[in-house]
Protein backbone atom coordinates (compact mmCIF):
# COMPACT_ATOMS: atom_id res chain seq x y z
CA UNK A 1 0.00 0.00 0.00
CA UNK A 2 1.65 3.81 -0.98
CA UNK A 3 1.86 5.97 2.05
CA UNK A 4 0.02 8.96 2.24
CA UNK A 5 3.70 10.69 1.79
CA UNK A 6 4.73 9.14 -0.99
CA UNK A 7 1.59 9.62 -2.79
CA UNK A 8 2.05 13.30 -2.26
CA UNK A 9 5.43 13.61 -3.49
CA UNK A 10 4.47 11.35 -6.69
CA UNK A 11 2.02 14.00 -7.12
CA UNK A 12 4.36 16.81 -6.46
CA UNK A 13 7.09 15.46 -8.81
CA UNK A 14 4.84 14.88 -11.40
CA UNK A 15 1.86 18.05 -11.53
CA UNK A 16 3.46 20.51 -9.15
CA UNK A 17 4.35 23.48 -11.81
CA UNK A 18 6.66 26.30 -10.45
CA UNK A 19 3.90 28.69 -11.78
CA UNK A 20 1.15 27.41 -9.13
CA UNK A 21 4.50 28.13 -6.27
CA UNK A 22 4.35 31.73 -7.75
CA UNK A 23 0.56 32.30 -7.19
CA UNK A 24 1.09 30.58 -3.61
CA UNK A 25 4.11 32.68 -2.45
CA UNK A 26 2.04 35.88 -3.76
CA UNK A 27 -1.64 34.94 -2.51
CA UNK A 28 0.71 34.63 1.05
CA UNK A 29 2.09 37.96 0.53
CA UNK A 30 -0.67 39.78 -0.74
CA UNK A 31 -3.47 38.17 1.92
CA UNK A 32 -6.29 37.99 -0.89
CA UNK A 33 -6.11 36.28 -4.90
CA UNK A 34 -6.99 38.85 -6.61
CA UNK A 35 -4.10 40.93 -6.20
CA UNK A 36 -1.70 37.78 -6.42
CA UNK A 37 -3.51 36.73 -9.51
CA UNK A 38 -2.74 40.24 -11.07
CA UNK A 39 0.32 40.02 -10.04
CA UNK A 40 0.78 37.38 -12.47
CA UNK A 41 -1.01 38.07 -15.12
CA UNK A 42 -3.90 35.68 -14.98
CA UNK A 43 -7.29 35.87 -13.99
CA UNK A 44 -9.00 35.12 -10.43
CA UNK A 45 -11.21 32.20 -11.45
CA UNK A 46 -7.78 30.35 -12.94
CA UNK A 47 -5.68 31.78 -9.46
CA UNK A 48 -8.44 30.09 -7.02
CA UNK A 49 -8.67 27.00 -9.55
CA UNK A 50 -4.43 26.72 -9.10
CA UNK A 51 -5.02 27.10 -5.41
CA UNK A 52 -7.79 24.37 -5.28
CA UNK A 53 -5.67 21.98 -6.92
CA UNK A 54 -2.65 22.34 -5.02
CA UNK A 55 -4.78 21.76 -1.77
CA UNK A 56 -6.02 18.69 -3.66
CA UNK A 57 -2.50 17.37 -4.83
CA UNK A 58 -1.27 17.89 -0.73
CA UNK A 59 -4.54 16.67 1.42
CA UNK A 60 -4.50 20.10 3.35
CA UNK A 61 -5.93 22.90 3.12
CA UNK A 62 -3.77 26.13 2.54
CA UNK A 63 -5.57 29.06 3.35
CA UNK A 64 -8.43 30.10 5.65
CA UNK A 65 -10.98 32.63 3.58
CA UNK A 66 -12.19 35.48 6.02
CA UNK A 67 -14.03 38.71 4.62
CA UNK A 68 -10.48 40.81 3.88
CA UNK A 69 -8.88 37.90 2.05
CA UNK A 70 -7.16 34.60 2.60
CA UNK A 71 -5.01 34.02 5.83
CA UNK A 72 -2.40 30.72 5.14
CA UNK A 73 -2.99 27.86 7.03
CA UNK A 74 0.12 25.96 8.87
CA UNK A 75 0.26 24.14 5.77
CA UNK A 76 0.21 27.09 3.76
CA UNK A 77 2.80 28.99 5.99
CA UNK A 78 5.00 25.44 5.19
CA UNK A 79 4.35 25.59 1.37
CA UNK A 80 5.23 29.50 1.31
CA UNK A 81 8.43 28.99 3.02
CA UNK A 82 9.21 25.71 1.09
CA UNK A 83 8.09 28.09 -2.31
CA UNK A 84 10.50 30.39 -1.55
CA UNK A 85 13.32 28.72 -0.87
CA UNK A 86 12.74 26.98 -4.01
CA UNK A 87 13.25 30.01 -5.67
CA UNK A 88 15.89 31.26 -4.30
CA UNK A 89 18.05 28.12 -5.05
CA UNK A 90 16.65 28.54 -8.84
CA UNK A 91 18.05 32.27 -8.60
CA UNK A 92 21.33 31.44 -6.44
CA UNK A 93 21.84 28.43 -9.71
CA UNK A 94 21.43 31.38 -12.11
CA UNK A 95 23.68 33.59 -10.71
CA UNK A 96 26.56 30.82 -10.03
CA UNK A 97 25.87 29.42 -13.48
CA UNK A 98 26.63 33.78 -14.40
CA UNK A 99 28.96 34.32 -11.82
CA UNK A 100 31.25 30.74 -13.65
CA UNK A 101 30.72 32.42 -17.39
CA UNK A 102 32.20 35.90 -16.12
CA UNK A 103 35.22 33.96 -14.41
CA UNK A 104 34.31 33.96 -10.93
CA UNK A 105 34.83 31.42 -8.47
CA UNK A 106 31.53 31.00 -7.17
CA UNK A 107 29.14 33.52 -5.02
CA UNK A 108 28.91 33.11 -1.15
CA UNK A 109 26.20 35.47 0.65
CA UNK A 110 26.87 35.58 4.31
CA UNK A 111 25.11 36.73 6.87
CA UNK A 112 27.23 38.19 9.91
CA UNK A 113 26.82 39.58 13.39
CA UNK A 114 29.46 41.45 15.97
CA UNK A 115 30.73 38.22 17.43
CA UNK A 116 31.75 37.15 14.28
CA UNK A 117 33.37 40.16 12.91
CA UNK A 118 36.94 41.39 14.34
CA UNK A 119 38.49 38.43 13.65
CA UNK A 120 36.77 34.83 12.54
CA UNK A 121 34.97 36.21 9.58
CA UNK A 122 37.71 38.51 8.55
CA UNK A 123 40.51 35.65 8.73
CA UNK A 124 38.08 32.55 6.72
CA UNK A 125 37.18 35.28 3.76
CA UNK A 126 40.87 36.15 3.23
CA UNK A 127 41.62 32.78 2.99
CA UNK A 128 38.76 31.60 0.99
CA UNK A 129 40.18 34.71 -1.63
CA UNK A 130 43.58 33.31 -1.46
CA UNK A 131 41.88 30.38 -2.83
CA UNK A 132 39.12 31.62 -4.57
CA UNK A 133 40.58 35.21 -6.03
CA UNK A 134 37.45 35.74 -7.98
CA UNK A 135 34.61 34.44 -5.67
CA UNK A 136 32.09 36.93 -5.20
CA UNK A 137 31.25 37.57 -1.58
CA UNK A 138 28.52 39.50 -0.03
CA UNK A 139 28.37 40.20 3.64
CA UNK A 140 24.79 41.09 5.19
CA UNK A 141 24.86 42.30 8.83
CA UNK A 142 22.40 42.01 11.66
CA UNK A 143 20.79 40.46 14.51
CA UNK A 144 19.71 36.05 14.51
CA UNK A 145 16.22 37.72 14.14
CA UNK A 146 16.96 39.20 11.04
CA UNK A 147 19.08 37.02 9.52
CA UNK A 148 17.90 33.41 10.40
CA UNK A 149 14.34 33.86 7.99
CA UNK A 150 16.86 34.95 4.81
CA UNK A 151 18.56 31.92 5.82
CA UNK A 152 15.54 30.17 6.01
CA UNK A 153 14.18 31.27 2.70
CA UNK A 154 17.57 30.71 0.50
CA UNK A 155 18.47 34.22 0.74
CA UNK A 156 21.56 33.79 2.69
CA UNK A 157 24.02 30.60 2.25
CA UNK A 158 25.65 30.92 6.11
CA UNK A 159 25.21 32.92 9.77
CA UNK A 160 27.87 33.37 11.46
CA UNK A 161 28.44 34.15 15.21
CA UNK A 162 26.09 33.75 18.18
CA UNK A 163 24.43 30.69 17.76
CA UNK A 164 20.75 31.11 18.29
CA UNK A 165 19.61 29.20 21.44
CA UNK A 166 15.98 28.90 20.55
CA UNK A 167 13.61 27.84 17.18
CA UNK A 168 15.22 26.85 13.83
CA UNK A 169 16.63 24.45 15.21
CA UNK A 170 14.89 21.47 13.05
CA UNK A 171 15.73 23.00 9.87
CA UNK A 172 19.29 24.74 10.40
CA UNK A 173 22.38 22.81 10.77
CA UNK A 174 24.32 24.59 13.80
CA UNK A 175 28.22 24.53 14.59
CA UNK A 176 30.05 25.64 17.38
CA UNK A 177 33.48 27.26 17.21
CA UNK A 178 34.15 28.45 20.38
CA UNK A 179 32.34 30.45 23.87
CA UNK A 180 32.43 34.55 23.67
CA UNK A 181 32.36 36.26 26.91
CA UNK A 182 30.97 39.98 26.98
CA UNK A 183 33.07 42.59 28.31
CA UNK A 184 31.82 46.20 29.60
CA UNK A 185 33.89 48.96 27.64
CA UNK A 186 33.73 52.86 27.83
CA UNK A 187 35.52 55.46 26.24
CA UNK A 188 39.17 55.83 27.69
CA UNK A 189 37.93 59.11 29.47
CA UNK A 190 35.58 57.45 31.26
CA UNK A 191 35.80 58.26 35.03
CA UNK A 192 35.57 54.18 35.91
CA UNK A 193 38.37 53.68 33.77
CA UNK A 194 41.75 52.32 35.72
CA UNK A 195 39.59 51.81 38.98
CA UNK A 196 39.61 48.32 40.81
CA UNK A 197 36.66 45.97 41.06
CA UNK A 198 34.17 48.44 40.10
CA UNK A 199 30.63 48.00 41.37
CA UNK A 200 27.28 47.73 40.13
CA UNK A 201 26.31 50.55 41.71
CA UNK A 202 28.84 52.50 40.16
CA UNK A 203 27.93 51.61 36.92
CA UNK A 204 24.06 52.17 37.59
CA UNK A 205 25.21 55.94 38.00
CA UNK A 206 25.97 56.28 33.93
CA UNK A 207 24.03 55.51 30.84
CA UNK A 208 23.98 52.46 28.42
CA UNK A 209 24.83 51.43 25.17
CA UNK A 210 22.64 48.33 24.22
CA UNK A 211 21.80 45.70 22.13
CA UNK A 212 17.91 45.84 20.59
CA UNK A 213 15.09 44.05 22.88
CA UNK A 214 15.06 40.98 19.99
CA UNK A 215 18.51 39.97 21.14
CA UNK A 216 19.22 36.98 23.57
CA UNK A 217 21.93 39.23 25.02
CA UNK A 218 19.55 41.88 26.03
CA UNK A 219 17.03 39.48 27.14
CA UNK A 220 19.70 38.33 29.27
CA UNK A 221 20.73 41.96 30.32
CA UNK A 222 17.06 42.83 31.00
CA UNK A 223 16.52 39.78 33.55
CA UNK A 224 19.76 40.70 35.16
CA UNK A 225 18.72 44.56 35.83
CA UNK A 226 15.29 42.86 36.90
CA UNK A 227 17.20 41.09 39.90
CA UNK A 228 18.85 44.24 40.75
CA UNK A 229 15.34 45.49 42.13
CA UNK A 230 13.98 46.42 38.81
CA UNK A 231 16.68 48.52 37.58
CA UNK A 232 16.55 50.84 34.75
CA UNK A 233 19.40 52.89 33.40
CA UNK A 234 19.44 56.88 33.76
CA UNK A 235 19.89 56.85 29.38
CA UNK A 236 19.29 53.77 27.22
CA UNK A 237 20.58 53.79 23.45
CA UNK A 238 19.53 50.60 21.43
CA UNK A 239 22.11 50.47 18.94
CA UNK A 240 23.81 47.31 16.89
CA UNK A 241 25.97 49.57 15.08
CA UNK A 242 29.62 48.67 16.48
CA UNK A 243 30.78 52.18 14.32
CA UNK A 244 28.10 54.65 15.92
CA UNK A 245 28.63 52.66 19.72
CA UNK A 246 32.17 53.47 19.79
CA UNK A 247 31.59 56.70 18.05
CA UNK A 248 28.89 57.26 21.35
CA UNK A 249 31.47 55.38 23.95
CA UNK A 250 34.14 57.96 22.97
CA UNK A 251 32.56 60.92 23.17
CA UNK A 252 29.64 60.37 26.33
CA UNK A 253 30.27 59.19 29.56
CA UNK A 254 28.11 55.88 28.94
CA UNK A 255 28.46 52.39 28.94
CA UNK A 256 28.54 49.56 26.81
CA UNK A 257 28.54 45.61 26.45
CA UNK A 258 30.43 44.07 23.84
CA UNK A 259 32.11 40.67 23.18
CA UNK A 260 35.50 40.20 24.38
CA UNK A 261 36.79 39.34 20.89
CA UNK A 262 35.60 42.56 19.51
CA UNK A 263 36.52 44.79 22.21
CA UNK A 264 39.86 43.78 22.07
CA UNK A 265 41.29 45.13 19.16
CA UNK A 266 39.84 49.07 20.22
CA UNK A 267 40.91 48.47 23.61
CA UNK A 268 44.44 47.15 22.34
CA UNK A 269 44.61 50.23 20.09
CA UNK A 270 43.41 53.08 22.90
CA UNK A 271 40.06 54.04 20.98
CA UNK A 272 37.88 51.91 23.84
CA UNK A 273 39.03 51.19 27.82
CA UNK A 274 37.43 47.96 29.47
CA UNK A 275 35.81 48.30 32.97
CA UNK A 276 37.06 46.31 36.05
CA UNK A 277 33.57 44.31 36.00
CA UNK A 278 33.17 40.90 35.44
CA UNK A 279 29.91 41.03 33.68
CA UNK A 280 27.53 38.24 35.10
CA UNK A 281 25.83 37.37 31.80
CA UNK A 282 25.94 37.12 28.13
CA UNK A 283 28.35 34.09 27.48
CA UNK A 284 27.40 31.74 24.55
CA UNK A 285 28.52 29.74 21.40
CA UNK A 286 29.86 31.53 18.35
CA UNK A 287 29.70 29.67 15.09
CA UNK A 288 28.17 29.05 11.90
CA UNK A 289 24.59 28.39 11.12
CA UNK A 290 23.44 27.05 7.82
CA UNK A 291 20.75 24.54 5.92
CA UNK A 292 23.20 21.56 5.72
CA UNK A 293 26.25 20.93 3.61
CA UNK A 294 24.05 19.60 0.45
CA UNK A 295 22.51 23.37 0.37
CA UNK A 296 26.27 24.79 -0.06
CA UNK A 297 27.74 25.92 -3.37
CA UNK A 298 31.59 25.08 -4.02
CA UNK A 299 32.47 28.53 -2.52
CA UNK A 300 30.34 28.17 0.16
CA UNK A 301 32.09 24.58 1.53
CA UNK A 302 35.12 26.04 0.83
CA UNK A 303 34.10 29.43 3.22
CA UNK A 304 32.75 26.50 5.52
CA UNK A 305 36.56 25.18 5.62
CA UNK A 306 38.17 28.18 6.28
CA UNK A 307 35.56 29.33 8.98
CA UNK A 308 36.49 26.11 11.16
CA UNK A 309 40.58 26.33 10.47
CA UNK A 310 40.29 29.73 11.78
CA UNK A 311 38.27 28.49 14.64
CA UNK A 312 40.52 25.74 15.55
CA UNK A 313 42.96 28.40 16.01
CA UNK A 314 41.11 30.79 18.14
Amino acid sequence: MVSRHSRIVDRALTRLKLRQLRLLVAVGRHGNIRSAAQDLGISQPAATKMIQDLELDFEVELFTRTNRGVVPTVFGEALIRHGKLIFAQVSNAAQELDDLNEGSSGRVVIGTLLAASPSLLPSAVERLLAERPNVAIRLVEGTNEMLMPSLMSGEIDMVVGRLPVYRHRSTIVQEKFFDERIVMVAGPDHPLVGKSAVTFERLSEYGWVLPPVETTLRRQIDQFFIRQGQFVPKLVIESVSFLANRALLRKNQILGLMPADVAALDVKAGLLAQIDWTVPFGAGPVGVSHRGEDSLSPAGMALLHHLRLTASEH
